[in-house]
């Protein structure tokens, strides 16, 4: 009866769990002071202006700085008014979610102002769309995937030869299928993804290495959670799941980076971030003792007597 309920309630708390870290991030998303740019005459300028919101933060520059802020993406379109015409320009590096919303609202903007609207942005398909958090998920799983065959076929020797060699095959894996989809990356985006490959592969071998399958709790909600928070902007998500999952997770700064790579070619922290992470799970690897494992049947093995070859617990019942 108590197993029974155990299990009830486990599966409940649980299910309660990950709704609130997976869906509940897409079902609280709502805008917060989403940065955009207007370029537009001083008249036109102040009434935009009084129609700013806590939605939007709308920033009146002049056309050099807009353009400058959307290339560096501390804002998510810019609005030109020009007599007679408006234009929206987009930047394919930021998050589409912050794009669509960007392009969303700057339409209202022009349309309020009596304005027929022209969008600027290159033709992005939706498999270069999807490729940067497919690509960071897809490499997570494999050497998640890897590295539990290692503990389930009571691997021992070699542990950090796998975890070298899987990021290698999983990263040209991943290549190949976006590749199938019509996406290519430059050297340098390939680069980061074995990059962000490695350091995924050498701290999930860190964590298997110490907690054997259990570190499965770990990584398989990681994995569950952080793509649904890596897809958003961070002005999208609630304020509360902004700083406690977005401000860390490592898909957001694979994502980002990735694409950003693929569009104009410019990462820092991002290198950092994922040599951090490998540095943590180097350590992990070379460090410790194996965790322990029960065998497939569930007997745990016990320690024989050299003498007469009975086990202890029969040896003394023998006695």
């Amino acid at each position: 009866m108590r197993t029974a309920l155990v299990t009830a309630v486990a599966g409940a708390v649980v299910a309660f769990l990950l709704g609130l870290l997976t869906f509940g991030v897409q079902a609280t998303v709502h805008p917060h002071d989403v940065p955009l740019a207007v370029v537009a005459p001083p008249p036109i300028a102040q009434r935009v202006q009084a129609a700013d919101s806590a939605e939007v933060d709308l920033k009146i520059v002049d056309a050099a700085e807009a353009r400058n802020l959307l290339a560096a993406k501390e804002v998510y379109g810019v609005l030109e008014i020009s007599p007679g015409q408006a234009t929206i320009r987009l930047n394919p590096a930021v998050n589409p979610s912050g794009t669509q919303v960007a392009q969303q609202v700057l339409t209202g903007v022009a349309q309020g102002a009596g304005l027929p609207v022209k969008v600027e942005s290159p033709v992005v398909s939706a498999a270069e769309r999807t490729a940067p958090l497919a690509a960071s998920a897809l490499l997570w799983v494999g050497g998640m995937i890897a590295g539990l065959l290692f503990v389930v076929l009571k691997g021992r020797r070699f542990r950090l030869l796998s975890a070298l060699l899987t990021p290698v095959l999983v990263t040209s894996s991943v290549v190949g299928l976006l590749a199938w989809w019509g996406v290519t990356f430059s050297g340098e985006a390939l680069t980061f993804m074995l990059a962000v490959a490695v350091s995924f592969a050498l701290l999930q071998g860190g964590l298997f290495k110490h907690l054997g399958i259990r570190a499965m709790g770990v990584l398989g909600v990681l994995y569950l959670m952080a793509p649904a928070v890596a897809g958003q902007v961070p002005e999208l998500l609630n304020p509360v799941y902004r700083a406690v999952l977005w401000s860390w997770t490592p898909f957001r700064f694979s994502t980002e980076g990735l694409r950003s790579l693929v569009y104009d070619g410019s990462i820092s922290t991002e290198w950092w971030v994922f040599g951090g992470i490998a540095l943590v799970g180097l350590v992990l690897l070379l460090t410790g003792k194996e965790a322990q494992t029960d065998r497939a049947d569930g007997v745990v093995d016990v320690g024989v007597h050299q003498a007469d070859g009975l086990p202890r617990a029969e040896r003394q019942h023998t006695a």
